[in-house]
């Protein structure tokens, strides 16, 4: 076995038998986004393929096995993020079907909904969307403005957009194909508003005309994604039955009167937005795979192309140039990172879903960490794939070479499931309130007034192989000219560096008073500081994730190569982040200054085996879809 597929084999995790499957499979399809198709016709397209995606078996896996499903959660998101190595659309079109809108039914609904909804979703005879961003909330989906009023004199609930900003939008499936729509609104019963529940509200009827009181529009154009049918949806006194309320976490009878197993309005929002994790971790994850495609043809494009003479008569390969090593060689380095971070993180995905009790603070966790991978992989999509565009000059600005259009598929994946600077509020608001059950959502009074008194155990609550991490921390030298290359060392900077942004951030928003605007200017004045603890926490299971990684790769070659990618990963985001690091005296001048030279080192070792970590990633050549390298 060649070494770039020991690579393969040591990143592709549990379930690495879907990703070859895939590989093979899906790329018999052809898949491939075709740029000479119209709007509509791209739109078909994607929904055919869809349907051929049906008889592979993911779709089926991401449900439960008394639903009709296969019950393989990893399975589905793995699936679903292998699509993103052919097109994008149809990653995105799938995942909204199975993921967003079955993925609602089947864990927000009871046995009436799985039995009349689940079999037909996944077989596509039923076509759904996901309804709850509006025009006017997208982030706080608490404050969703869309209502659903019972009447018990007719046993229905009423669904209405009382303002412009309560259009459902950017809906995808919500333009044309979607006949039924898992819809996000107010509960009210008895003249008491319960909060946000999610509905199945029929949208369309079988000739695809609005149903009557709901009017559909198209988002039309946009900056990429042609073929998933973005959409808006208006209701006017729209009625469904009482049964369409996707009632686990709250039901209402047939006099009006509501009823939950979790009394706390607030925990019960965040239990029922929680079950839906899958679909962030899906994007993230996602992102990602486009990122390693892009990755991959400015790698195999930089390993051919040759520019201005070197040795005398003859031009030099782009990828023995310093500066192209350090454009393109520390972001493989981050693509493997993430990979390994991803699929830890996939895994207890799957663990806590097909677990009968899972534990509510494993739940918590995880949803935090699907929050911070989301906007940590799809940020990294966005540098690479620009990179990898601009390291390819004019080729890579044609769309025949692919990279302007996952440029333009990717972009939106900062947006999905989350803004990005939200969801890292989200993952420090864990932190610094220590699973604080009074504090709900993003409230900054709530974080300032119960910032934890010490967060240093849920710094070092560690999140891979904690007795290596531990090990090789204790065995760091204790010199004060750290070796920056020991694994030991660069654990225990990122670790230091996430415990003192947590407890210098917690000092900063326990100063603030009671009061309620005082408390939030506070909060406000410190979001930096706070976005700041999402960042390193990320930074450091990512590097935990890599260290667990490595050590259980079974190829002595293969794991000698990816220490050295881990270490690239780590010194470059020590370099990037070079200020912070010297501010606060955790590394002197001269080590500072080292670290370029470290970097610089560690790029003359790998550029030998460049393609070697290319063929690592795992996206077949004859599947990248460029031009420039046929």
């Amino acid at each position: 076995m060649s070494l770039g597929e020991e690579l393969r084999r040591s990143i592709d995790g549990k379930w690495r038998h879907v990703r070859e499957q895939s590989r093979v499979e899906l790329a018999a399809l052809d898949l491939a986004y075709d740029h000479s198709l119209s709007l509509d016709e791209a739109r078909e397209r994607v929904l055919d393929q869809m349907k051929q995606l049906v008889p592979t078996g993911i779709p089926a896996a991401g449900f439960r096995t008394e639903n009709g499903g296969t019950g393989d959660p990893g399975m589905a998101v793995t699936g679903i993020e292998m699509l993103a190595q052919f097109d994008l659309s149809l990653m995105v079109k799938a995942g909204v079907q199975w993921g967003l809108f079955g993925g609602a039914i089947e864990n927000l609904g009871t046995e009436r909904h799985h039995e009349a909804y689940i079999p037909a979703l996944i077989n596509l005879d039923l076509l759904g969307c996901f309804a709850m961003t509006e025009t006017g909330h997208g982030s706080d989906v608490q404050s969703l403005e869309t209502t659903a009023t019972y009447d018990p004199a007719t046993r229905e609930f009423v669904i209405h957009s009382p303002t412009p900003s309560a259009r459902k939008d950017y809906i995808g499936g919500a333009a044309k194909h979607a006949r039924v729509a898992a819809v996000f609104a107010r509960l009210i019963t008895l003249g008491e508003d319960h909060g946000v529940h999610c509905f199945v509200v029929p949208i369309r009827d079988e000739a695809g005309d609005d149903l009557p009181g709901v009017t559909t529009s198209d988002c039309g154009y946009k900056g990429g994604l042609g073929g998933v049918d973005n959409g808006r949806i208006m209701f006017d006194q729209v009625r469904i039955p009482r049964d369409n309320l996707l009632n686990r976490y709250g039901n209402v009878d047939e006099g009006g009167v509501y009823s939950s197993p979790i009394e706390s309005g607030n925990a019960r929002f965040f239990t029922m937005i929680g079950t839906l994790i899958r679909g962030r971790v899906s994007v993230g994850g996602s992102a990602r795979a486009a990122a390693e495609v892009a990755l991959s043809i400015a790698g195999r494009y930089a390993l051919e192309r040759r520019q201005f003479e070197g040795v005398p008569g003859e031009e030099t390969v782009l990828m023995d140039y310093r500066m192209h090593q350090r454009r393109l060689l520390p972001l493989i380095a981050e693509a493997y990172a993430f990979r390994f971070a991803h699929n830890q993180l996939v895994a207890r995905m799957n663990r806590l879903q097909t677990e009968a009790d899972p534990d509510a603070h494993a739940q918590r966790e995880l949803e935090g960490r699907a929050a911070g991978l989301k906007a940590a992989q799809t940020s990294f999509a966005s540098r690479a794939i620009q990179e990898c565009r601009e390291a390819c000059g004019g080729a890579g600005y044609l769309a025949e070479n692919r990279l302007t259009t996952l440029r333009a598929d990717s972009d939106v994946f900062t947006t999905f499931e989350g803004d990005n600077v939200v969801l890292l509020q989200l993952v420090a608001k864990e932190l610094l309130t220590a699973y604080a059950k009074e504090v709900s959502g993003l409230d900054p009074v709530g974080m300032v007034r119960f910032a934890a008194s010490t967060v240093a155990e849920t710094v070092k609550e560690r999140t891979a192989a904690s007795q290596l991490i531990q090990r090789l921390i204790d065995a760091r030298s204790n010199d004060d000219e750290h070796n920056l290359l020991d694994r030991g060392t660069q654990l225990n900077l990122f670790e230091d560096r996430e415990q003192h942004v947590i407890e210098t951030a917690a000092r900063r928003l326990r100063r603030a008073g009671k009061d309620q605007g005082e408390a939030f200017s506070a909060f406000n004045a410190a979001q930096d500081h706070v976005v700041k603890i999402g960042q390193v926490h990320i930074d450091r299971i990512v590097l935990e994730a890599f260290t667990a990684g490595i050590a259980r790769c079974e190829d002595d070659e293969a794991a000698d190569l990816l220490r050295d990618v881990c270490s690239l990963y780590a010194l470059t985001v020590i370099e990037r982040d070079k200020a912070w690091f010297m501010e606060h005296n955790r590394i002197s001048d001269t080590r500072a200054k080292a670290v370029t030279t470290e970097v610089n080192a560690l790029l003359d070792r790998l550029r030998p085996h460049t393609l070697a970590l290319i063929e690592g990633l795992g996206v077949p050549q004859s599947s990248l879809g460029a031009t420039m390298l046929d």
